[in-house]
This record gives C-alpha cells, structure tokens and sequence, in this order.
C-alpha cells in the first residue's frame, strides 16, 4: 500500500467531487455542489502540492 505522502495528489479531486456529489444531493442542486467539490478537490491538491514543494509542476 502506498504511503500518504507518495500518493498522486489529483485524488483529492475524485474526493472533492464524491463529497460535493454528497453535498449537491443534500442541497437538491447537483451541479453547484460537484462545482464545489472540485474547487475544493483542486484546492487541496495544490495545498499538497506546494507543501512538497511541487508546486511548480516540476518533479524531484
């Protein structure tokens, strides 16, 4: 099993759009929570991304 920190920080989207998928149900408007989900899916992957200090695209 991969460790956190070898995993491809694009997960965070599919997270994103699984829990905004979640949210727009609750809400009953679909297309505004997996727009969420993905903003916040691609935040966090950009969070990870510079905390490993990729941020630029370029591999170590």
């Amino acid at each position: 099993m991969k460790n956190k920190s070898d995993m491809d920080p694009a997960y965070w989207i599919a997270i994103g759009v699984a829990l905004g998928a979640g949210f727009g149900l609750v809400l009953d408007n679909l297309a505004i929570g997996m727009g969420i989900g993905i903003a916040l899916g691609a935040a966090m992957m950009g969070m990870q991304s510079r905390n490993r200090g990729t941020g630029d695209g370029e591999e170590e």
